[in-house]
C-alpha cells in the first residue's frame, strides 16, 4: 500500500470522493466498520484498517471518502517519512511546501494539534512525537 499523503487529494491511490466500494476494491474488507451520523445529521461510514492505523470516513447518502486519519509509521508527506519528524520539522516541511497559516491547540486529552487550514490537515503530537495525521478533501 502506498501511504503517500496527498493534501486535499487522498492517500496513495485512494482519492477523496471515492465511494466505499471502490476503496474496498483497493484495500480489501475493513477490519471494522462503523456507522453513525455526523454533526449535520448526514450518515457517516467509518472503515478501520491495519489495526486502527488507518481510518477512512465516508459521508453522504451515497457515501464518498471525505477524511483520512493515519497513524501508520510508513506514511510520507512531500516525500518525507512524516512520523520520523519533530513538530518543528513538520512545520518547516509544510512551510517549505507553501502551507503557511497554522493554528496550534492543546487538546483536553493532552495532545497538541497543529492545523494547516488551507491544506485541511491536522497533526496530533504528544511529547514532540507525531501520533496521527488527519486530513480531508
Amino acid at each position: 500500500m502506498d501511504y503517500s499523503i496527498n493534501i486535499k487529494k487522498g492517500l496513495g491511490d485512494i482519492t477523496f470522493g471515492m465511494p466505499v466500494e471502490d476503496v474496498v476494491t483497493l484495500l480489501g474488507e475493513a477490519e471494522e466498520v462503523e456507522s453513525m451520523e455526523n454533526a449535520a445529521d448526514e450518515p457517516t461510514t467509518i472503515l478501520h484498517y491495519n489495526d486502527g492505523l488507518l481510518t477512512l470516513f465516508f459521508e453522504g447518502e451515497n457515501p464518498v471518502l471525505q477524511c483520512i486519519d493515519i497513524s501508520d509509521e510508513d506514511a510520507t508527506l512531500f516525500g518525507e517519512n512524516v512520523f520520523d519528524l519533530s513538530e518543528k520539522e513538520i512545520v518547516q516541511l509544510m512551510v517549505k511546501n507553501n502551507y503557511f497559516e497554522q493554528d496550534v491547540d492543546e487538546e483536553a486529552w493532552g495532545e497538541r494539534r497543529i492545523s494547516f487550514g488551507e491544506g485541511n490537515i491536522d497533526f496530533f503530537l504528544e511529547n514532540d512525537e507525531l501520533l496521527a495525521v488527519v486530513f480531508g478533501s
